[in-house]
């Protein structure tokens, strides 16, 4: 696994060019890498890069507003940490914006410090989401790498089955399936039953009697 951590990236969605150029200048002063878009469109057009990355976003635009884009990225599936961004603050539209899925809601004009410390904050939690995506993409390539007597011992071990109980539900010998066991638990990089149990956990692996 690649210990390097990538470097995020901030996305601007406000249709003002004062507003998001104000952004992009405090954001890369700051060291971030940013991309900045006049819309809602533009900014789906654009393929999201595979790296940490969280989205300051106007809540009020001509074509499509800020509620728009998170219902979408929620469509998609796209686990993207959303700042709303707004000239017209209220309770109103902050419980809205929670209930959307936003991590901030700040009110223009936003203070440089109170901006850097919401991106911060909203990066964090983008980076550990990115790291279980990483994390869990590779339990499948493992998981994906075992054979079908490797992948009937693993859910017959996640069950529960003694070695024995294991042979007898294989018809082979208790030899063999210590032999598999080892086997599928170097490939799924398990220390311990428990390692191995929760592994399955995240991958949704069932456990089942082969017969």
């Amino acid at each position: 696994m690649n210990n390097q951590a990538p470097k995020p990236m901030v996305f601007v969605v406000d249709d003002d060019a004062a507003v998001r150029r104000a952004f992009v200048n405090l954001l890369d002063s700051a060291g971030y890498d940013v991309l900045a878009y006049a819309s809602a469109a533009a900014f789906f057009q654009q393929p999201l890069p595979d790296v940490p990355s969280c989205l300051l976003l106007d809540l009020r635009m001509p074509d499509a507003g800020g509620f728009d884009v998170a219902a979408e990225l929620e469509r998609t599936g796209i686990e993207l940490p959303v700042i709303f961004v707004t000239g017209h603050g209220s309770i109103a539209l902050t419980v809205q914006a929670m209930k959307a899925g936003a991590l901030e809601f700040l009110t223009k004009p936003v203070a440089p410090d109170e901006l850097l410390r919401a991106v911060h904050d909203a990066l964090l939690v983008a980076h550990a989401r990115h790291q279980q995506r990483q994390e869990l993409h590779e339990l499948h390539l493992r998981h994906q790498a075992l054979t079908p007597r490797e992948l009937e011992t693993m859910q017959l071990v996640i069950g529960g089955l003694m070695i024995k109980q294991i042979a007898d539900e294989l018809g082979i010998s208790e030899i063999m399936v210590k032999m598999h066991k080892r086997k599928l638990m170097d490939k799924m990089g398990a220390r311990s039953l428990p390692d191995l149990v929760r592994y399955a956990e995240r991958l949704r692996v069932l456990h089942t009697r082969s017969r």
